[in-house]
């Protein structure tokens, strides 16, 4: 039996503090929220994706599917809201058609079940949404991912193990047998011991490996993503999840449409740079935050390969005229004043010095440290499979 120190209270980290616990160890989150999936976890679409995008033979991709079966299990066993809606993956225009076959054939590659349906077979599936060809992916479903992680952090205290809120991890240091670990809450400063420690720290995951004495591979670079919801009237009309053709020039998937466990249809996100790692709104501006992202070369390489497609998103943000376009693309007829704000979210993405996305998850390993350093979408999915990868790295 070991110590252990999980760092992060999301659905990765709690995951993770679980399966430790059931194993049998004693296990301790920290986390520097006052409630557990504050930030990306808390503030996602809840989709429970299918592994339609990745590349064959990637973490994400053979997790993906996996993650889709153990996550929707978890769910139902423990109660929590899930469904399996199935995906209409639209191509809304014709130079779209090509892109939407790449994706079928990815499908294929990847194991998931997904079929090409033409115009009238898009209409039975969705019969409001236009377009001229549809993939239909059916094992793609909806989650309510923060009551997933209430569960977990349940688990984590009936096996004798502590969830500390309002718990910062200050800095860690290998001594050999142990890990030191310095956390700062509002009573003052303490140190803990520990056999090994898992960081799961999202949009702060490259800070917390420095402060566990870890070189980063890649910098964290912050992009909000916003939503909004649509009318009731206008919600009536979508059935389950509809996505555009992703551009192959931007990575990201693009405004679409999902139908969340509450009922409501969201819309959204666009994708701009945050000025802040918990940067919600274009009010959040911490110095330090832009500081890092700026002076990292490889949001300028970045920038530099997508300025187009860049741009587009920040006129999206900045005027509802232009997001209802983007929706009225797969949902004919919606306006600016069928969209209702909703809370936006911030993706943590890893970005290498040379302006290349970390596609993949990445774990970086010490003898007695695993660190997740980029773990953005389908990890919510993946969650319980990325934690049974991290324990297989752990030499206990």
């Amino acid at each position: 039996m070991a110590h252990i120190v999980v760092v992060g209270a999301g659905i990765v980290g709690l995951a993770t503090a679980a399966r430790l616990t059931r194993a049998g160890h004693v296990v301790t989150v920290l986390d520097k929220e006052r409630a557990v999936a504050t930030h990306q976890t808390g503030r996602n679409s809840g989709v429970m994706h299918s592994g339609l995008y990745y590349a064959p033979g990637s973490l994400k991709a053979a997790m993906a599917v996996a993650g889709q079966r153990s996550m929707l299990a978890f769910a139902r066993e423990r109660g929590i809201a899930a469904r399996v809606t199935g995906k209409l993956v639209v191509a809304s225009r014709p130079e779209q058609v090509e892109g939407l076959h790449t994706l079928a054939g990815r499908a294929v590659d990847n194991g998931v079940p997904a079929q090409l349906v033409d115009r009238a077979g898009a209409r039975e599936k969705e019969p409001h949404v236009a377009g001229v060809e549809a993939l239909w992916v059916s094992s793609t479903g909806i989650v309510d991912y923060p009551g997933v992680c209430r569960a977990l952090a349940d688990d984590v205290r009936d096996g004798g193990g502590r969830v500390a809120l309002g718990a910062r991890l200050v800095a860690a240091r290998d001594t050999g047998s142990t890990v030191r670990v310095r956390v700062a809450t509002d009573d003052g400063r303490s140190e803990l011991r520990a056999d090994a420690l898992v960081a799961c720290a999202g949009l702060q995951a490259d800070r917390v490996a420095r402060a566990c004495e870890i070189e980063p591979e890649a910098r964290i670079v912050p992009f909000r993503g916003e939503y909004f919801e649509l009318t009731p009237a206008k919600a009536a009309l979508v059935r389950g999840l509809v996505y555009p053709v992703p551009d192959p020039r931007f990575p990201f998937l693009g405004v679409h449409l999902t139908r969340t466990v509450t009922g409501c249809v969201h819309v959204g996100p666009n994708a701009v740079l945050a000025l802040a790692r918990e940067g919600y709104t274009w009010h959040d501006v911490v110095p330090a935050d832009v500081a890092d992202a700026f002076t990292w070369p490889g949001l300028w390489h970045l920038a530099a390969r997508n300025l187009v497609p860049g741009s587009r998103e920040v006129v999206r943000s900045l005027d509802r005229r232009a997001f209802a376009r983007s929706v009225a693309e797969l949902l004919p007829g919606v306006r600016a004043e069928n969209l209702v704000p909703a809370p936006a979210g911030v993706r943590a993405q890893a970005l290498r010095r040379d302006g290349r996305l970390v596609d993949d998850f990445l774990i970086q390993s010490t003898e007695r440290q695993v660190h997740v350093l980029n773990a953005p979408s389908p990890a919510a999915t993946c969650a319980l499979e990325i934690a049974a990868h991290i324990t297989e790295q752990l030499a206990l």
